[in-house]
This record gives structure tokens, sequence and C-alpha cells, in this order.
């Protein structure tokens, strides 16, 4: 009897598929890549048609030897690897490595480990889309070249062990953007008005909000025109102008893609982007339920489309109209990402059958596993229901030449609400005082509120927006967000407190370097039109080589280039005003992974070290003591009292020794100007000024 042999990638995936299949199958894992460059060189021969020099991973001769002895046994051989671009490279190498015939071995994918879809890749097997292996193998190349050409030279410049990745560097330099226009943010002064009326008729009063006048909407910038807005409508009549009613529909969600699930994710369920995939990992791969076996809940998780295939729309209709009603049904095709980037050879992340509803195998999952695979089976099925639609009301007031706003609505059909809630929707403020008024209901002034606030500096990244930032830009795919992230991270380029992204000194001074050495690497458009190019070689439209020859050269270049520059600002140690307490040398600074310090330049007789405390020339504002530059325990920078713990002074931006001529604060910088710390001060001393 004939003998079949699938080769998956993760031996998790065994059990779940071994189940569906009949005793004349054997499943087997590769346990990921079993080739790739070497570690020990570049692994490209640049010389020679950039022909890329592969050789088994350390550690894999086992595991391809126990490999070859089941291929020996098996009268067919299927490769059933991940199916993205590095699954399809996976399969292509085993095809290599284990010297596969080509008659006897076919390729299989499916989007989601289940019984039909497994069974259903095996009466349509293919052979090896090579475009697909070429687009993987070219992003391969291409970050292996920027790594190993430019970390050397980090190396010399700040400390060994740095690395430059060509999506990790051009992810370091949108923070340090982001955290450039926080510093350099002035706050800007302005104010609301909202008064209280009372309705004819009516028990409580309603609030209606400053909207402008006859010409349109006005900002209140500052006390005096508030103060004139007050003066002009004191003791004016409130009248109702006009009374607008109408309707509005809020759309169903789009259906969970890579990178909108770790969004979500980390604002509903606080998960980290590595958290969420790890998790979302063992949902695909399949949990043991009771009653059913090993199941794999979720569809593959590493996916930029929306698209839902026919059956798995039908089955989710069919269960809302059971669970929900008819009317709940949606009636429109889920629509569809309108980048042009997409990759729609996936399905959107769904639950693999919808009846299996979250709080039914509760018990069956840890708890993160649940949170995750409720949010999941939550969105798929909101995505298929019927929009909400809401019944809006809004009154437009006078009071002399100026118009105040006051508005309300409710739900007329809840739709997807009655399932799902996004993270990011607010809670709607409702008046609902004003669904009985009319152009005749007279109101009567009871107070007014009036409030002052400054404008806020863009907010830090969070893992969240970062991912959404470079899915927006076209930088990475959905399976590089998260080990982009986790690698930054890890060297310390970045840290995360809170939610927030900071970036540490290290971070900024390996962005500095990028930025003035290679510029086309950190470049957001040029890393863009890349991942274009690696897209149009998955598509057959672009020859790889092509690609990569035309990337090399230039890259080549500007390193000989840096080689020369950083050379030349290469300094020695800088030596402080601090003795050694060991020998009386003067102490000089060093890098660390944690940033500078101090050490005796007498090592290795004499091995003394202290941290680096560096002195703006600024004293601080409550002790008389120097400041100090110093860091939070995750390596972000700020500005503290040498006098610490005594003194508990701390400033996010630098002081300087100019005091606030409005409130005789302490000032800081932000960007090219002043401006007080206190920010109800709103003291800001301009450029002009500074002159």
């Amino acid at each position: 009897m004939a003998k079949y042999l699938v080769i998956v990638e993760s031996p998790n995936k065994i059990k779940t598929i071994k189940k569906f299949l009949g005793a004349n199958y054997e499943v087997v894992a590769s346990n990921g890549h079993v080739r790739d460059l070497p570690k020990s060189q570049l692994g490209i021969d640049v010389e020679h048609n950039y022909e890329p020099k592969y050789i088994t991973i350390r550690g894999k001769g086992d595991k391809l030897a126990e490999l070859r002895k089941e291929v020996k046994k098996a009268d067919k051989v299927y490769l059933a690897t991940d199916p993205d671009r590095e699954g399809e490279a996976i399969s292509w190498h085993l095809s290599i490595a284990l010297k596969l015939d080509a008659k006897k071995m076919k390729r299989i994918s499916f989007n989601e480990i289940t019984k039909n879809a497994v069974k259903e890749s095996l009466k349509t097997p293919r052979d090896i889309d090579m475009d697909l292996v070429d687009a993987q193998q070219t992003r391969r190349m291409l970050d292996r070249m920027v790594g190993y050409s430019i970390s050397p030279l980090l190396w010399q410049k700040i400390k060994r062990g740095l690395s430059a990745g060509r999506v990790q560097s051009v992810a370091l330099r949108i923070i340090c953007d982001r955290e450039d226009e926080i510093n350099a943010f002035i706050p800007e002064e302005y104010w609301t008005l909202e008064v209280m009326l009372q309705a004819e008729g009516e028990k409580k009063p309603l609030t209606a909000k400053f909207y402008g006048d006859k010409n349109g909407k006005l900002e209140i910038h500052k006390r005096e025109e508030l103060d004139a807005i007050l003066h002009a409508i004191k003791d004016q009549p409130y009248t109702i102008q006009k009374i607008k009613k109408g309707e509005r529909t809020k759309k169903a969600p789009l259906p969970f893609t890579t990178s909108t699930l770790q969004q979500e994710a980390s604002r509903a369920l606080n998960f980290s982007t590595q958290k969420t995939m790890r998790q979302a990992q063992t949902l695909y791969e399949g949990i043991d339920i009771k009653g059913r076996g090993t199941v794999g809940l979720i569809s593959y998780l590493r996916t930029d489309s929306t698209r839902i295939s026919d059956d798995a729309q039908a089955m989710a209709r069919q269960f809302i109209e059971e669970n929900y009603g008819a009317e709940y049904v949606g009636t429109k095709p889920v629509r569809q990402n309108n980048r042009q980037n997409v990759q729609d050879a996936h399905e959107a992340i769904r639950p693999t059958d919808v009846t299996l509803r979250p709080e039914l195998i509760k018990d069956d999952l840890t708890r993160d596993q649940f949170r995750l695979y409720q949010l999941i089976w939550k969105r798929f099925v909101a995505s298929q229901m019927q929009d909400a639609s809401y019944e809006t009301i809004s009154v437009e007031i006078q009071a002399g030449d100026y118009r105040f706003h006051t508005a309300t609505s409710r739900v007329l059909f809840e739709g997807y609400l009655s399932v799902y809630t996004d993270s990011e929707e607010t809670k709607e403020k409702t008046n609902g005082l004003i669904t009985g008024l009319t152009a005749d209901t007279g109101l009567t002034y009871i107070s007014e509120d009036t409030k002052q606030h400054f404008t806020q500096p863009p907010a830090h990244f969070t893992e969240a927006t970062l991912v959404r930032t470079m899915e927006e830009q076209g930088i990475g795919r959905p399976s590089t967000y998260s080990a982009t992230i986790t690698t930054l991270l890890t060297r310390r380029y970045i840290t995360k407190e809170a939610k927030n992204l900071y970036v540490t000194e290290l971070g900024e001074a390996v962005n500095q370097i990028m930025k003035t050495a290679f510029p086309a690497i950190v470049d957001v458009t040029f890393t863009a039109n890349l991942e274009s190019l690696l897209d149009q070689i998955a598509e057959g439209e672009v020859q790889w080589k092509t690609v990569v020859s035309n990337f090399y050269p230039d890259l080549d270049e500007a390193v000989k280039n840096a080689e020369k520059e950083l050379e030349k600002v290469e300094i020695a140690d800088e030596v402080s005003d601090v003795p050694c307490e060991e020998c009386g040398r003067m102490m000089v600074i060093k890098y660390g992974p944690h940033g500078r310090f101090l050490a005796c330049p007498g090592f290795p007789e004499c091995r003394n070290t202290k941290p680096y405390l560096e002195k703006i020339g600024v004293l601080c504002p409550k002790c008389g003591k120097e400041i100090v530059i110093r860091k939070t325990k995750k390596g972000r920078r700020y500005y503290g009292c040498e006098g610490n713990p005594e003194c508990d002074f701390m400033s996010w931006q630098k002081p300087v020794s100019e005091r606030c001529p409005k409130c005789g604060g302490y000032m800081v910088q932000r960007g090219n100007k002043l401006a007080c710390a206190d920010e109800n001060c709103g003291y800001v001393k301009t450029a002009e000024e500074k002159n």
C-alpha cells in the first residue's frame, strides 16, 4: 500500500494534522528552517552574480538525517510548510537538503488547520512557487547585506554587539523623529466655553458648546478673546435657530489582519506584539478541546488581507441568523483593504469554526488564549453583521452674534454592536433633553463654564501605533512587525514604559550614524519601494538578481565612504574631572550596553568603574546643586539633581539657567525655543527674543 509523507514546520502541528489523515500518511516536522546563509560571513558571492552560499544550519544535521529516513520509506512527499513566502522558501530548502525527486515531491498549503482544509490541499498539490521563494530569499539577502556591512561600523563607533537592520533602522528613525517632534513642541493656549440653559417645560438643564459666529467656527485662543465673547452675549436672549434631524450608520469593522490584531490586542488586552503572535500561533496550530481532540482554532496568523472565503462567510451568516436573527446578517460584501501592497493570497484572521463560541471552550484555554480567541471571534462575527444605525439630532442656538451647538443620538439598530465594540470607540455623550425641543421652545440662561487648555504634543509611539505607522508607510510585512519591535527593545535602542516607547541614548547614537552615513537605508520611501519590488518579484514581474545587483553597489560605496568619515570623527576616551579613588588617575568616559560610565584608564591594572553623571551647567531650581543627565531603569534619559535622592527634582526636557519672566519658574529647551516648564504659565521665548 502507498505511503505518503507530510512535512510541516512545527512539531505542534503533527498531532492536529495526523488525526485528519489515514494510516497511509506519516506527518513529521522540520522544526523551521534547515538551511540559511552562514553566520560567519556575508554568504553572498558579490563577485559572481550574487549567488547565495547556503549551508545547513548548525544542529539541524540530525533532523535532516531523520527526515531522509522517512523520505526513503515514502512513495510521495508533501511539503506542507506555512502558507507564506517564508514557508515557500523552507519547502524549497527542504527539497534541496533532502534531495527530493521532483516527480515524488509536491507542495501543499492550507490557510487553517482543519480537516476540510488539509484534505482539500491534498486534492490540489502543486509545484514549489519559485517566484515566492525568490522574493523571500531576496529579502533575506538584502537584510544580510545591510546587517553585515553596517553593524561593524556601529561596533567601531559605539560598542560591539550592536546591529543595523534594513527594517529596524527605519523603525528606529520613525521613533526618533517622533521624539524630536515632541521635544520641539510648543504648547498653545486655547479656551472652551459651555453654557447651561433651562429649556421651557424641562426639569433638567441642557449644555451647549460655543461654536462660532455667523461666518463659521471660531477658536478661542486667549482669555481676552473669551472675555470679549462673554461680554458680547451677556444679557442676550438664547434662541433656537435650527434643529436638524438625521440618521447615520457606523460600519461593521473589517476582520483582523496581523497588523490590526496586534494593534487591538495591545489596546484592549495590553499584549505586546510578541505576546500576541505567540498566543495566536498556539491557537492556529491547535488546542486540545474536550470531546473534539486537537483543533486549530484560527486561520493563518500572518496576513494583510481582509478577504474571507465563501465557505467561512456562509457559515458565519448562518450562525448569525440562527443566534441573532435574520435582520442582523450583513447584506453587503465585506469591504476590502484599499492599500496597493496587500498580499491577497491569505484570508483575514478568523475562527476556523464560528460555532465554537469562546465561552464554550474557555476551560480548555489559558487565560491569554481565551482573551485573544474571544477578540478574534467577536471581530469576525461583527464583520459579517449589519452596520449599526443611529438617529441624530443637532440644535443650533443663537446668543447675540454668536452660536452654540448641542447634539444627541440614539441607537435605532445596534447591528454588529451587539457583539463587538472597538477599544478606540468612545462612548458618545448624549443629551436626551433636546429630543423634545422645537424652534419655539424658550431657553433661559443659567450659567457658563469656561476652561483653559493647552495643545498637547504628538503622542509617544506605543507598539500598536508603531505597527500602524509601519503598515501605513509600507515598512516591513505582517511577519516582521513583532520581530522588528522586539529587536529594538532587546538591543536597548528603545525602551518601553507603561505602553509608551522611548528612545534611549544608545538608540539616538545609532540613529544619528544611520542618518548621516546611510540616509537611503533609513529613508521611509526608499524602504517602502524595496517592499514593492519584493512584491513584484513574488508576482514574477521582476528578476530577484536585478534588485540585489542594483542595491549592493550603492550600499558598498556608502560603507566605504562611512568608514573614512567615521575614522575622522572617532576620538579617544573623553577625560572627566573625576579622580579614581583607587589609583588617583583621572577617570575617562566609556560606553557600555546601558550608556556611558566612568572607568579608570589604568585598566587592567585598575578596574575601578562608577556611574557617569554628565553635568549640563545649570543649577537645580530646588536646592542649587548641579543638574545632571540621568536615566531611568529602562534607559530613558531625563534631567535630575546630583543631590538625588535627597532632592527629587527631575525634568524630561533640558532645563536652562534663565528664569521665566512671567512666573519666575525654571525654563526648558523645546526645539529652538525656550519655554516655561509650567504649562499653566505658557510663556514661550521665541527665536527673535533669544537673539
